[in-house]
């Protein structure tokens, strides 16, 4: 009997044997889309999904919305050129025009743009060299779970950079402190840090040429950063003459709450890097900075690709859309509803062991609340003091009250992600061990989608919880009987072992000294 294969089989099973290795999501999503809209995707099986990766943040109205498609039928229909290198265009201009209006106004009024490359980590090689070449120095400040691209510049940058030309400060964060301490007191010890660093003329690193800093760390794990600490990185920079770097390609028009991330705290960077929703779910990357920034001689900085006219139209209509509609205050009401509903979820399964995020950019870490508690840098070490809050969920209180949070689960991670996408749910892992759930919904989710969301992912865990549960009493059982076989087997060497000549009368030492001194195992006890 011959078992053909369907369609969408067949397509993942050629992917599989064409495609490079370095792919991703296609291994964690097993799915063909072949329609969407919104915050829905359709299978070529004829599932549908509820999709809360929204392509890493970068469909901030979803699929194939009204508005971003009617902008790129009206540039097709035109007849205007679709590439135009870096030449002025109506469609750029526009582009521009929205994009000014929306910037924080410290930075609008005395600003200039570069198009770069069509994607963010380009942005960011962009501002690391205007800043050096701006400054005339090399050094770059950079952060502790930071994430921004995959180029070399840009990943000299990030969390997992080997030798390169980047000093590493301490990212604050509540959950996993590096201090130990978790909350403001924790953010305090990050910003000394740094001044420390900047401040000693032995600590080893000179002045730099930029700090970058993510406002939200996405896939460090969906950590926001303190306002007040952020505030203290604006004021340490521009004390010491040293432009500051806000990378918002993933927190950038609407996702955290407010139209940029900064604008949380007031903070007004000389730099943005900005990518991923301002193409309206087309390529497209710029980075906005001061003009006095603007040392750049002509073609410093190119891109066959930067002229991208369907993606500055669609960028447009999305930026516009944001802006006209309060999209950002909706994500701001919604996310803190989404947050308290999985806030509630997690003090039913202790596995959920932070929840965290900002607006509609909300990570979940799974832990093992079983297993020991893991050194967590400084905890308990005399001098540092401990949390003036009780242990929240997912952690216990360490020596002197510092936080110990519970082992990262990543194995629980990936299960439950799996059990999201049976249940017709898409979501993203992140973090330091790739422990932390991701949810990226548009920012024209429904209320009713959003509770939607959450009882597919609700059903999910509870799933995972009662898998993990039976797996651990299966272990438990394995683990007595082999302990009784060991047990067994013991008891019966003793026996042989009292019976043997040798074990009577040893040739070493008296028999009162092996009966004084008994045996390994009885001393163990």
């Amino acid at each position: 009997m011959v078992v053909t294969e369907s369609v969408p089989e067949g397509i993942l099973r050629r992917q599989s044997a064409r495609e490079s290795a370095a792919r991703t999501y296609a291994r964690a999503l097993p799915i063909v889309p072949v329609r969407a809209r919104g915050l829905t995707i359709e299978g070529a099986d004829g599932r549908r999904y509820l999709d809360c990766l929204s392509g890493a943040g970068a469909l901030a109205l979803g699929h194939n919305h009204p508005v971003v498609l009617e902008a790129i039928r009206r540039v097709l229909d035109s007849g205007a050129p679709l590439q135009v290198l870096d030449l002025a265009t109506p469609v750029k201009d526009a582009f521009v025009t929205e994009l000014f209006r929306t910037l924080p106004p410290g930075l609008a009024d005395h600003a200039r743009v570069q198009f770069c490359g069509p994607a963010g980590t380009d942005a960011v090689e962009a501002a690391l060299k205007l800043v050096r070449t701006a400054t005339g120095r090399t050094g770059v400040l950079a952060f502790t779970g930071a994430y921004h691209g995959m180029t070399a510049g840009s990943l000299e940058v990030s969390g997992g950079a080997g030798d390169v030309r980047v000093a590493r400060l301490p990212y604050p964060q509540d959950y996993r402190c590096p201090f130990g301490v978790g909350g403001e007191r924790g953010a305090e010890l990050a910003a000394r840090w740094t001044e420390s660093v900047l401040d000693d003329p032995k600590s080893g690193v000179r002045r730099p040429a930029g700090m970058i800093l993510e406002p939200v760390q996405g896939e460090g794990g969906v950590i926001p950063a303190p306002d007040a600490w952020l505030r203290r990185m604006r004021q340490i920079t521009a004390e010491r003459s040293i432009p500051l770097i806000a990378d918002e390609i993933q927190t950038g028009v609407g996702r955290t709450g407010a139209f940029w991330a900064v604008e949380h705290s007031g903070v007004t960077p000389d730099v943005m890097v900005l990518s991923k929703a301002i193409g309206g779910s087309l390529p497209l990357a710029v980075v906005v900075y001061r003009e006095e920034l603007d040392a750049w001689q002509p073609g410093a900085h190119a891109g066959t690709f930067r002229g991208n006219q369907l993606a500055m139209a669609a960028g447009t209509a999305t930026l516009a859309f944001v802006r006209e509609n309060g999209l950002a205050d909706r994500a701001a009401v919604l996310g803190a509803r989404i947050l308290r509903g999985l806030r509630r979820l997690a003090e039913e399964f202790p596995c959920m062991g932070d929840v965290r995020g900002r607006g509609l950019m909300i990570g979940v870490e799974m832990v093992d609340p079983e297993a020991s508690c893991g050194s967590q840098g400084m905890e308990g070490i005399e001098g540092i003091p401990g949390s003036d809050e009780a242990g929240g969920v997912g952690e216990v209180q360490g020596l002197g009250g510092a936080h110990r949070p519970f082992p990262a689960a990543p194995a629980l991670a990936l299960s439950l992600q799996r059990e999201c996408l049976r249940r017709g749910l898409i979501v993203e892992l992140g973090g330091r061990h790739a422990g932390v759930v991701r949810l990226l919904p548009p920012l024209t989710i429904t209320d009713e989608q959003a509770a939607a969301v959450l009882d597919r992912l609700a059903d999910a865990m509870a799933a995972v919880a009662a898998s993990h549960a039976h797996g651990r009493d299966e272990k438990g059982r394995k683990g007595r009987k082999r302990h009784r076989e060991q047990a067994g087997q013991a008891e019966q060497a003793g026996q042989m072992e009292a019976h043997s000549p040798s074990r009577q009368n040893p040739p070493d030492r008296p028999p009162e000294q092996v009966s004084r001194q008994g045996s390994s195992a009885d001393r163990a006890r």
